[in-house]
């Protein structure tokens, strides 16, 4: 996870983080970590609803953002005004773009432009650091 800290509206302490995340949500939000491509039933998610931060709740995307990307990953082209933060990201010997949740910081993955229109940017992210919350319609 890049390491440009700040402070972020929510906040918990670390022990506050490992007692409301899984583990493995744990690592991907908290420290950058990356699940297993194709490892995420969102997916496969379809139905009309939003997608928000695992760690905080906030909203990021709606569904109508969402496309297959063939990526491993759920994939959006634009994500809801002021929800991520998008940070240079120098790890691994790459140049990228980390997208974290603006409201707690959480890595959620990273943004790429390569996707649909009318972006043409694709928000590859960590199906473990979302929440899916259907319409009332949807259900």
């Amino acid at each position: 996870m890049n390491d440009q800290a700040r402070d972020y509206p929510f906040q918990l302490s670390d022990q506050q983080w490992r007692e409301r995340l899984t583990e493995e949500q744990y690592q991907v939000l908290r420290h950058g970590a990356t699940e297993r491509p194709g490892s995420c039933a969102l997916l496969h998610e379809k139905r009309a609803g939003r997608f928000a931060c695992a760690g905080c709740n906030q909203v990021l995307f709606v569904g109508d953002t969402k496309y297959e990307s063939h990526s491993g990953w759920p994939s959006f082209n634009t994500p809801e005004p002021g929800s991520v933060e998008e940070l240079r990201d120098t790890s691994h010997g790459m140049i990228r773009t980390e997208v974290r949740c603006a409201r707690c910081g959480g890595h959620l993955g990273h943004v790429f432009p390569d996707g649909p229109p009318p972006s043409f940017q694709r928000y590859c992210i960590n199906g473990v650091a979302l929440t899916f919350i259907p319409n009332a319609s949807a259900t």
